[in-house]
């Protein structure tokens, strides 16, 4: 009895405990499934993420071409400085130039490691911190662009300015235009702001005569900088008792720092009235840069000769040729204008003139249709109006 009592418990306990299997197993595969869909949707979720990450950096190849260039520039420095002889007048200023790009490099490797993280990526893009990194990289690649191309310390150019380390002279350039485009881009990105968009709108050639004040500035730079290594008291004469060569060079390299004063001024003038009025008389735009041109085609004759202080190529060759372009820009500019204006000028009195004969003929003309021909842009702009209606 006793061993019956015990078969029946087992068969009443076996369907329980296949009963007890089945629900675990379905319970198993429940949450299987579950953490299948998870991770699924946390791998889309970070691709999602490293996606957004790209698409919101639109300065991450400029960041990695300014590690490059600072690689490059402070590779060069280095090498320079290492086979340089002592000089106690420029060991500030070789401090100060590794010091710059050393920080500069120091930087752009953390901005960049940090675009290639999803999470780390939040704290630069688009963010104050990556502004405030831009603009310190403007400064100290302006500081070291001015340091390097000293003549007076010798260490991308020599004594004449001429360029002796290519790598650390047009890198060292590279590398600012670099960061004047990261610092552009994103005053673009986060606030909207459209420089180049934003200057055109302010007024018409407001950029290139820009470019005329930067590039007369470094003219000015450069002359100056000639006259005092090489004309000076630290040079090889004076301009009077040294040889007739030199003489030659200090008195054209006095052409260029009057040269690149006057067209420094006189652009300053010219941009300080389009930045204050947005207007500036067309007759003053077109006789300043008539008279640059002139100037500046002999400035490029005197000073990049074989006899001139910029024969080498360096900042004074460079940017007289620019300064020149620049000028030829401004007129070529000012001489489309003029010929636009001529021409519609002349196409308004031949409206005008028919306009007159039809109606002195009796012909019926509607008033609008002489409005027309008095303000047409007026009118096509009411047509369209008319159309959207």
């Amino acid at each position: 009895e006793q061993t019956n009592k015990q078969t029946i418990a087992l068969i009443s306990i076996g369907p329980i405990h296949t009963i007890f299997n089945i629900t675990i197993l379905y319970h198993t595969i429940q949450y299987t499934n579950r953490l299948l869909i998870l991770s699924i949707n946390f791998n889309k979720e970070r691709t999602k993420q490293i996606n957004m990450s790209e698409s919101q950096s639109p300065r991450f190849f400029r960041w990695v071409a300014s590690l490059v260039f600072s690689i490059i520039t402070l590779g060069s420095l280095v090498e320079i400085l290492k086979d340089k002889d002592y000089d106690p007048d420029s060991v500030s200023a070789e401090r100060w130039a590794v010091g710059s790009v050393a920080t500069k490099f120091v930087i752009t490797v953390l901005v960049v490691c940090f675009h290639l993280n999803p999470i780390t990526s939040i704290i630069i893009i688009g963010t104050k911190i990556e502004g405030a990194i831009c603009l310190l990289l403007t400064i100290l690649w302006v500081t070291t662009v001015a340091v390097v191309t000293d003549s007076r310390h010798g260490i991308a150019v020599d004594e004449y300015g001429a360029v002796e380390n290519g790598n650390l002279y047009y890198f060292s350039w590279a590398g600012f235009v670099t960061s004047v485009t990261l610092l552009v881009s994103y005053l673009q990105h986060v606030f909207g702001v459209d420089v180049a968009g934003e200057i055109r709108t302010r007024s018409v050639r407001l950029i290139t005569w820009s470019a005329v004040l930067a590039t007369s500035l470094v003219v000015m730079g450069s002359s100056a900088n000639f006259y005092d290594t090489t004309c000076g008291s630290g040079g090889d004469g004076d301009g009077n008792g040294g040889d007739e060569d030199t003489e030659g060079k200090c008195k054209r390299a006095v052409f260029g720092i009057v040269l690149g004063a006057l067209t420094t001024l006189a652009s300053v003038g010219v941009v300080g009235l389009k930045i204050a009025t947005s207007k500036v008389s067309f007759l003053v735009e077109a006789a300043g840069s008539f008279f640059m041109v002139v100037l500046y085609g002999f400035g490029v004759v005197i000073l990049t000769s074989q006899r001139g202080p910029g024969a080498p190529l360096g900042n004074l060759y460079y940017f007289t040729w620019a300064s020149f372009m620049a000028s030829f820009l401004l007129l070529t500019s000012c001489f489309e204008d003029y010929n636009s204006a001529t021409t519609a000028e002349a196409a308004a009195n031949s409206s005008a003139s028919e306009n007159g004969n039809a109606s002195g003929s009796g012909g019926d003309i509607d008033m609008q249709t002489r409005n027309s021909h008095r303000a047409p842009n007026h009118v096509i702009q009411e047509d369209l109006e008319d159309e959207r209606i």
